[in-house]
């Protein structure tokens, strides 16, 4: 039983200059170290209409407010349930 996970960066203008570009290529890197490929769609989308909380990232129904790349790889980890023995 094999679940797909949505997940939607945004790439409005808002969020791109506030660093989503490079979340983009760590998602993008993340997906592929972890081999998510069968298990992820990974979009852009235009904008979620929360611009001044961005970057802003939507994984299933959830939405991750104000991403950054210190706190990208746990939000990751803990939808994608990995790294949890890692300390």
């Amino acid at each position: 039983m094999n679940t797909i996970t949505e997940l939607v960066i945004c790439l409005g203008s808002s969020c791109f200059a506030r660093g989503n570009k490079k979340i983009l290529e760590t998602i993008q890197q993340y997906i592929k170290d972890n081999q998510l490929e069968g298990r992820v769609k990974f979009r852009g989308n235009h904008c979620f209409g929360k611009c001044n909380k961005g970057p802003v990232l939507k994984i299933g129904e959830t939405f991750y407010e104000q991403v950054s790349q210190e706190n990208l790889k746990e939000i990751l980890d803990k939808e994608f349930n990995l790294g949890v023995n890692k300390r």
